[in-house]
């Protein structure tokens, strides 16, 4: 599954010196849950949330899965917090990505859920083209994962 994936973003991380964000507190966790249902009115998966319970959020090999926003703790993080309310916030300025809640990105795609299909999506960040198709978050995460380590 993608926390053995996980555990290679680490062990290379560590090789130079760098480490992972820890895991976002069960506060912080509630806080982003409640920002993102008034916000957005979506419910957050809980497979999303078990992945912030392992890391808030990570950037990797040009990779990025959203953690929990900066604002909403005043704890120092390893690494930059990419935070899923702003960056959300940011794609919603065009009106046909508000079908999407997204998860992350990359250079060339977004990680998201369609939610008009109720399934997960990559698309290509430039055409919006459909790229891949997951069953669930898990999936879909295994799969930026193993990318970002080629």
């Amino acid at each position: 599954m993608w926390e053995k994936l996980l555990s290679e973003v680490r062990k290379i991380e560590e090789k130079y010196g760098g480490s992972l964000n820890a895991s976002a507190s069960s506060a912080q966790v509630e806080v982003l849950k409640k920002k993102v249902k008034e916000k957005f009115n979506h419910t957050l998966p809980e497979q999303y949330i078990n992945f912030l319970r392992n890391v808030n959020g990570i950037e990797f090999n040009g990779f990025i899965i959203y953690g929990v926003d900066s604002f909403f703790s005043k704890d120092e993080d390893n690494q930059p917090i990419t935070g899923y309310v702003d960056t959300n916030e940011i794609w919603y300025e065009n009106e046909h990505q508000q079908q999407y809640m997204f998860f992350g990105d990359s250079n060339i795609s977004w990680y998201c859920l369609d939610l008009t299909k109720g399934i997960y999506v990559e698309i290509d960040k430039p055409s919006g083209t459909l790229m891949h198709e997951y069953k669930d978050f898990d999936s879909m995460l295994k799969k930026a994962l193993k990318d970002s380590l080629l």
